[in-house]
């Protein structure tokens, strides 16, 4: 995982995990059409989407839903909300 969290506006990535899998990612929502995720291995090995989808793996509709509800919750902040 990243460890220095600094980025141009200063909000930094937010761990999050999934619902469904409990996949533990970091997450930053720079606008509710854009999402930035990052993997490390252990998350990768617990995405039941991931592990299913082989080469072909576009995103986890799991993980897009509550990224999602974490939003709107307030959990994770939409920097161009």
């Amino acid at each position: 995982m990243r460890t220095d969290n600094r980025l141009t506006d200063g909000t930094p990535m937010r761990p999050l995990t999934c619902e469904r899998c409990a996949a533990r990612v970091l997450v930053r929502k720079s606008s509710w059409q854009q999402t930035s995720v990052q993997w490390d291995a252990p998350a990768v090995a617990a995405c039941a989407e991931r592990s299913t989808a082989g080469t072909a793996f576009g995103g986890c509709g799991a993980l897009r839903e509550t990224i999602r509800e974490a939003a709107l919750d307030g959990a994770i902040e939409v920097v161009d909300g």
